[in-house]
């Protein structure tokens, strides 16, 4: 269950959440009915390149971290992350001042608002405040000592 700015909560008494469990999530877009046909293709394509960029690394990895320089939280999630000898994939892309665009274009297809976006099997778990519970119980290392679904 989604509370607060995109935390995950387990309902009570589910002590077993699992990555590959299915949660809905509500999160308002804009119906295609009320997009004029002549912007379809730009909102379609806007910035596909990068998008794809990132779907063929997380087919390829298992863990891929996407972030940006100059933001402490992609740091400490990869400093984590080999703290806990887990491999993973790191796209960087700018800084606070340059390829904001691009990191746009992100944070549109997942409807992640931050940096960094990390993903494990192909799902996106969230950022380094997300990524923490799940190495300190244990989790982590269950998932990744598993084959991949």
């Amino acid at each position: 269950m989604w509370s607060g700015i995109g935390r995950f909560e387990k309902p009570p008494g589910d002590e077993s959440r699992k990555l590959d469990t299915i949660m809905p999530v509500t999160r308002e877009i804009l119906p295609e009915a009320k997009v004029h046909p002549h912007i379809a293709d730009k909102i379609a394509n806007y910035r596909k390149e990068l998008i794809d960029q990132v779907k063929s690394l997380i087919a390829a990895h298992r863990v891929v971290v996407v972030g940006m320089t100059q933001n402490p939280f992609p740091k400490r999630a990869r400093r984590l992350l080999d703290s806990q000898g887990v491999a993973y994939e790191y796209l960087g892309i700018g800084s606070y001042l340059s390829e904001w665009r691009k990191r746009l274009a992100l944070k549109m297809w997942t409807g992640w608002p931050t940096f960094p976006m990390i993903f494990i099997d192909g799902v996106l778990i969230g950022g380094y405040e997300d990524l923490v519970p799940l190495a300190d119980s244990g989790e982590l290392k269950k998932i990744l000592g598993s084959p991949r679904a």
